[in-house]
């Protein structure tokens, strides 16, 4: 009975693996021609860099990367898009990004960092221009193929507008993780397995004695 609970980690990490990393490679040149057919189309397209998009498309190493948010709310509250009713502007937010955030999660994708801004620039040079931010936020990605599939769902279309309404202003921009001091995914996953097959090992000896 024993070694089946042992034999089980595998084949629960395998069906993890599946899920968490990228098993298509980099995105094509094919792939890239057909997401960039279809950025002319998308809304609140103006405010993202075709050129900027393609190249990182076109660079693609096939890894992971995590997209670094700085984000600022609109103060006070706001008009909904569509009903005009007056609502904080994180609330309104809640509806693009919950439907968003869960079709990021079903590709592999989950939060990684969120932080309020709690002071002003304590250290800063050569950036007088430099604007303040409310919020930020890391979003990883398994891959860039991911990203563009979900900037170009239809799906997201109409949301899109709630984010615009909620945002004051906002910068976005993929990154690679350097080093990190937080149990990732992959080694957090193995070493819940371990735990739970020890304790299902034992329960057994329990059960037995």
């Amino acid at each position: 009975m024993t070694w089946q609970i042992w034999a089980a980690i595998p084949l629960l990490y395998a069906v993890f693996a599946a899920w968490y990393f990228n098993w298509q490679g980099p995105v094509t040149s094919e792939e890239v021609d057909r997401f960039m057919a279809g950025y002319d189309h998308l809304e609140g397209g103006e405010h993202t860099n075709k050129e900027v998009f393609r190249t990182f498309l076109e660079q693609d190493d096939g890894g992971e990367f995590v997209m670094l948010n700085q984000v600022h709310l609109s103060v006070g509250k706001v008009p909904h898009p569509l009903s005009g009713e007056a609502l904080p502007a994180s609330e309104l937010l809640g509806d693009y990004f919950d439907p968003f955030a869960l079709a990021l999660f079903k590709r592999g994708g989950h939060p990684v960092f969120q932080a309020r801004t709690v002071g002003g620039n304590i250290d800063s040079w050569s950036a007088d221009n430099n604007v303040g931010f409310g919020t930020t936020a890391m979003m990883r990605y398994k891959s860039r193929r991911d990203l563009a599939e979900l900037v170009l769902d239809p799906a997201f279309s109409d949301a899109h507008i709630y984010k615009l309404a909620a945002i004051e202003r906002t910068i976005s921009y993929p990154t690679q993780l350097m080093l990190s001091t937080s149990l990732r995914p992959p080694l957090t996953v193995f070493l819940v397995l371990l735990a739970l097959a020890s304790l299902a090992q034992n329960l057994v000896f329990l059960l037995r004695s």
